[in-house]
């Protein structure tokens, strides 16, 4: 039996994706790019013996170094839930400001880097660099209300003449 195929006329919905929603996406990609950058970096000759000798790069393993470590993927991690939960005012900020922020941080992760791994380096750091630009875009961007679509504050109106807000 042959099947006929006909164009479909009806077009999908495609309704627009929440900033938050959006802003939430990136961040949790970013944060899967730098663990596997971290990830297959192990794999690099060397690598495992320098962290077993107490090395990464140029810097000692002690307690400050795991401590900043952890903060510097503890901040966008968390920038997950507070794009999701945050207000709209203090999201696009904490946006603005932490992505900004990430930029030269992940462009120091290239720093000190033999050019044998370029295309790693820089393929990662510029896919890092891309979510962190698309960061700052969407949070800049944020739509905003118009004041007359916003509500009126309810007012009584008392026989006195004083007006009072019930909010």
């Amino acid at each position: 039996m042959r099947r006929i195929h006909t164009k479909s006329t009806t077009a999908l919905h495609d309704p627009p994706v929440p900033v938050r929603a959006k802003l939430a996406a990136a961040w949790t990609s970013l944060m899967f790019l730098v663990i596997y950058v971290d990830y297959f970096a192990l794999y690099k000759p060397g690598f495992i013996d320098d962290i077993l000798a107490g090395r990464v790069y140029e810097f000692a393993i002690d307690p400050t170094f795991v401590t900043l470590g952890f903060t510097v993927i503890a901040i966008p991690s968390l920038m997950i839930l507070l794009s999701m939960t945050l207000p709209a005012r203090v999201n696009r900020a904490a946006n603005l400001v932490v992505a900004s922020l990430n930029i030269p941080l992940m462009i120091f992760n290239a720093a000190g880097e033999s050019w044998t791994y370029f295309s790693f380096y820089g393929l990662s750091i510029g896919l890092e660099l891309l979510l962190l630009a698309f960061i700052l875009r969407s949070a800049w961007t944020w739509p905003r209300t118009s004041s007359a679509s916003l509500p009126e504050p309810a007012v009584d109106v008392p026989s006195n003449g004083h007006v009072t807000s019930k909010v």
